[in-house]
């Protein structure tokens, strides 16, 4: 047996932030196990007085060696994208590429692809025969730059027409469009003769290339990839039938069937995707430390606790990062005026602007806004009594978002109509990208109520913005909100306002607190604004600890 160190990996955490932490190894075969992370120990708290925060110590990466890593990914902003996995696959490889590493994406070529973010593509593989069933469909492999990344598009030609359907998601036949998409992509890298470093694979929709990879194409000669897993969201799982295997080629039910590789843990019978990938991958993240402690430890991994705990030294969260070339209010191409830490009073510019857009009163109200898909995950019975509370305490109140429920958005036009001659409370029920941001930057307060949340970028866009946070307890918001008054992290530190219990007087214990500060200690207010606007929640740190990962998998 053998180990080795990965330093400063992120381990399942509880209330606290995510630690550094050092990983012991040992290897089994060709199968590696990763013992349980050892957390550093809090820091004390400061005295309270409000303290400016120490200066950030310089940051020198050791020469390392490059690795080529290969993302398999449904999405990628801003060609496909319907959630965050899109920006996390976006962010990530351009901070890898940026650490030396040549990185390489491949996604399906869906008919509906923003194709003028797609730069120079061409066919460069006209010939990938991929198996399926008893025979083979045929396919083109494509290759375009998008924003620098370098990306290959694959595009089967068939009369099941897998990505021809002018959206991404939403068929009966999603299983197999995307088990035909993870055999395709794994095909591709062996008949083009690449062999990566690492293949970083995103949610259900591509767990099964670590299947494939070792029941199939280990032994036709590509022994050096080894593969992590990334899962956004545990609510997806690609639950399906026996007919998977026959398509696939794995055959063999009786094998793939049984509960220690891909048979559902709730389901008799059922293949799980997810779980074959947590089984079969070397290295399962999600993506914060609390998600990885609630999906394992409190049941939210909806009935893949069993298999999060038999794997559990392989398992792991790294808080997602935001691409600050986009969100940044000192380069914001779409906000009137920048501004940043030295000119902090500018975001009040800003904040006029919105009112005049949304015909809002110009006083002296904090602004409390609300950013997001309207999906039960969100907490909309909490987001619909705080537009109440807000209004009553004397506040203004802006929400912007949509919902595919036709009836979900039906209920907030209601609202937005009963509510449509107040002047300080505005609905725009739909998605626009130049308002987003002028309400990031414009905005006192964003509320992230969600019943749970796996990592959340709405709270990261809005502390770079110096809008403060007010977040249920839960996922990657505990992870990255530190509650001004409760916390036990330095003051320089606190950055929000959080509540634990899902209900409204859990809701108005953090809404009311936020706002009573700005009414009654303004100076208060200013330092949560500039303590939030100092921490770093770009790529910087998520890279090093992926790159971390991946040293802790290649070689074992």
């Amino acid at each position: 047996m053998s180990s080795s160190t990965a330093d400063e990996l992120k381990a399942p955490g509880g209330e606290s932030a995510a630690k550094s932490t050092a990983v012991r190894v040992a290897k089994t075969g060709s199968e590696p196990v990763a013992k349980t992370p050892i957390a550093e120990p809090e820091p004390e708290p400061e005295p309270e007085t409000l303290a400016e925060s120490p200066p950030e110590p310089a940051v020198f990466h050791a020469p390392r060696p490059s690795l080529f890593i290969v993302h398999i990914t449904p999405e990628m902003a801003p060609v496909a994208k319907i959630g965050g996995l899109a920006d996390v696959v976006f962010g990530l490889s351009r901070e890898l590429a940026i650490r030396g590493n040549h990185v390489e994406i491949i996604l399906p070529k869906y008919d509906n692809l923003r194709y003028d973010q797609i730069f120079e593509l061409q066919p460069v593989y006209n010939d990938l025969w991929v198996p399926w069933y008893e025979g083979a469909i045929h396919c083109t492999v494509y290759f375009g730059f998008v924003h620098d990344r370098k990306c290959f598009f694959i595009e089967p030609h068939s009369q099941d027409n897998f990505f021809n359907r002018g959206s991404v998601y939403g068929f009966p036949d999603d299983v197999f469009r995307y088990a035909f998409f993870s055999r395709a992509a794994i095909e591709f890298l062996w008949q083009s003769g690449k062999h990566p470093d690492i293949i970083h694979c995103h949610d259900w929709q591509t767990a099964l290339v670590p299947v494939f990879l070792y029941e199939f194409y280990q032994r036709l000669g590509m022994t050096h990839p080894r593969v992590c897993l990334t899962i956004h969201n545990f609510k997806h799982q690609g639950v399906t039938g026996t007919e998977l295997l026959r398509a696939t080629g794995l055959h063999q039910p009786e094998r793939f069937c049984d509960w220690h590789r891909m048979g559902d843990n709730q389901h008799k019978n059922a293949l799980n995707m997810l779980k074959g990938g947590v089984v079969y991958s070397n290295f399962v993240t999600t993506v914060s430390p609390r998600y990885a402690f609630e999906t394992k430890d409190q049941g939210q991994g909806f009935g893949l606790e069993s298999t999060l705990h038999t794997h559990h030294m392989k398992y792991g969260g790294v808080v997602n990062g935001i691409d600050y070339d986009v969100w940044n209010p000192e380069i914001d191409r779409y906000i009137p005026v920048r501004y940043g830490l030295g000119n902090i009073d500018d975001k009040y510019q800003n904040k006029r602007a919105l009112r005049q857009r949304l015909m809002l009163a110009d006083n002296e109200k904090p602004i409390v806004a609300f950013i997001g898909r309207l999906d039960p995950q969100k907490g909309l019975e909490l987001v619909r009594h705080a537009i109440f509370a807000t209004l009553e305490r004397g506040a203004q109140f802006v929400l912007l978002g949509s919902s595919p429920d036709q009836g979900i958005n039906n209920d907030f036009w209601g609202l937005k109509h009963m509510l449509n001659d107040s002047p300080d409370c505005h609905l725009e029920i739909g998605f626009d990208e130049d308002l987003s941001h002028l309400i990031y930057a414009g905005a006192d307060i964003m509320l992230v109520p969600s019943q749970f949340e796996p990592c959340g970028l709405t709270q990261l866009i809005a502390l770079r913005y110096g809008t403060i946070p007010v977040v249920r307890t839960v996922g990657g918001l505990a992870d990255t909100v530190f509650d001004k008054d409760h916390s036990d992290r330095p003051l320089h530190q606190r950055n929000g306002y959080r509540f634990d219990n899902y209900d409204a007087p859990g809701l108005e214990s953090a809404l009311i607190r936020a706002i009573d500060c700005y009414y009654q200690y303004p100076e208060h207010f200013r330092e949560l604004m500039r303590n939030a606007m100092r921490a770093d929640y770009s790529w910087n740190h998520p890279g090093q600890d992926y790159l971390n990962i991946y040293d802790f998998i290649r070689d074992r």
